[in-house]
């Protein structure tokens, strides 16, 4: 086969892997937008759900265009290998940012607390009562009766008790 040919045959298959990626993210936002209206989810749970799904696409696209590229399987071993030795030592050093997150995913799926709720947080030496402003991946917002805006690590809602006011 002709070398630019092939070449062509690539471009042609990494449109159309690109197509596909962008109609899968269309009907996805789609679905998630009727599922949040008929089930009357928060809409920032919809924001972290579609986040995931186009995750889980982008990872898809990646594979395919290594594919359609021909990138030999030892050298994305070796990259990859690469990747997740420098990440391990980054969490080791940063510890404290993996359990933020950790902590943001257990909030978020089996944790009672929502934006907009009034919360006490029943610590010793911190003690506050606030609004939630908004839950990330690394921290809560509150915003305080004095209206100063606090920024708590999720790891420490879940260490120490709270109280929630309705």
């Amino acid at each position: 086969m002709d070398l630019s040919l092939a070449i062509q045959m690539q471009i042609l298959y990494i449109a159309i892997s690109f197509v596909v990626l962008v109609i899968l993210m269309a009907i996805t936002k789609r679905i998630t937008k009727k599922v949040t209206l008929v089930k009357q989810l928060e809409p920032n749970r919809k924001k972290v759900v579609l986040n995931a799904f186009y995750f889980f696409y982008y990872l898809i696209f990646a594979t395919a265009v290594i594919i359609i590229s021909g990138i030999k399987l030892e050298d994305i071993t070796i990259f990859l290998s690469s990747v997740l030795a420098l990440l391990g030592v980054a969490f080791f050093a940063q510890w404290s940012l993996l359990s933020n997150l950790t902590a943001s995913i257990i909030i978020f799926f089996y944790h009672p607390l929502k934006i907009g709720d009034r919360i006490k947080i029943l610590d010793k030496e911190f003690e506050s009562e606030g609004l939630v402003k908004n839950v990330t991946g690394f921290y809560t917002m509150l915003e305080l009766d004095n209206g100063r805006n606090v920024s708590i690590p999720n790891s420490l809602i879940l260490q120490k008790g709270i109280e929630i006011i309705k």
